[in-house]
């Protein structure tokens, strides 16, 4: 039966509720020195303006080595009352230093699957979904090495993919490598980040092999293009894929946090849904931030 693996166990997909579909309670990069999520206080916060926006669940892509905080993410959970589901994968090389990178080679596949199943660390807290990273309309070494981990682990478990393109570009490549040579099943991938490149061709070729597509923002450093969210959505949904989006936040450093000043989570109901509605109606609205998430996060574990 499927089910999404939450932090505090599997759930039946109908059950996730209103969900913010890639989205950040905790990060840190030596990218992105002194603007690290790494407040729990805060954290609650963000969750409850959400859940009193009407949002019920939350998904971290925050990979490991990235400041997840795993151990938090289920008392969150029950205090704010949103379901959160966590993480697995590996980001861009450039977020992590060499030698934790050497530790993981031949085993990283191990990694993702260990933390899928048996909870990651001493925390017990189990991921659900593995996310790894392209390049700039490209696929490095690492790129590879880290989705040919992550197809492994999707075989091994049935997680599904989330996958970071930078500035939304390489989404036929990723898909030409992960479902053509990996054999990774399209429904099990999500691209990120489609917004940052608003390129309706790519993004009704890749709704059309089944995978899943998700808009992500408010961003400060890419509000150029967050703007045209809601013409991509619809220019999807006219195609006949409006079974295909996803939406979420992305908040990636504190100050877009709303209790820090910027939009935060909440931002996406309360400003992006009202917008999406005047385009595309209330009910396929509500399909994107209901129905769509639980199909691509729920899965049939194995």
């Amino acid at each position: 039966m499927s089910s999404v693996r939450t932090v505090l166990g599997d759930i039946r997909p109908g059950d996730l509720g209103v969900c913010d579909a890639h989205d950040h309670l905790f990060l840190r990069s030596p990218r992105l020195p002194g603007q690290e999520l790494n407040d729990a206080t805060a954290a609650r916060a963000e969750l409850e303006a959400f859940r009193a926006a009407g949002g019920a669940a939350v998904v971290q892509w925050t990979p490991y080595g990235m400041g997840r905080r795993a151990a938090d993410l289920p008392h969150l959970s029950r205090s704010a009352g949103v379901h959160l589901v966590c993480a697995t994968g590996l980001h861009q090389a450039a977020h992590y230093a060499p030698e934790l990178l050497g530790r993981l080679r031949g085993k990283l596949a191990e990694v993702f699957v260990s933390e899928l199943t048996e909870g990651i660390g001493t925390s017990g807290v189990p991921a659900g979904l593995v996310k790894v990273a392209g390049g700039y309309h490209a696929l490095d070494a690492h790129a590879r090495w880290t989705m040919a981990a992550a197809a492994e682990a999707h075989h091994a478990t049935g997680a599904p993919i989330a996958v970071h393109l930078e500035l939304g570009t390489g989404a036929l490549d990723v898909l030409d490598l992960l479902c053509g040579e990996l054999g990774v099943p399209p429904h099990r991938v999500i691209l990120g980040h489609l917004n940052r490149s608003p390129d309706p061709v790519v993004h009704r070729q890749a709704a059309g092999t089944g995978c899943w597509l998700a808009f992500d923002g408010p961003s400060r450093a890419h509000h150029a293009t967050d703007w045209r969210t809601p013409d991509a959505v619809l220019a999807l949904a006219e195609a006949g894929f409006g079974h295909r989006p996803l939406l979420g936040g992305d908040t990636v450093v504190a100050g877009a946090r709303s209790v820090d000043g910027g939009p935060g989570m909440s931002y996406l109901l309360r400003r992006l849904r009202p917008r999406l509605e005047v385009s595309l109606g209330a009910e396929l609205v509500g399909r994107v931030l209901t129905h769509n998430p639980a199909e691509a996060f729920g899965v049939d574990w194995r």
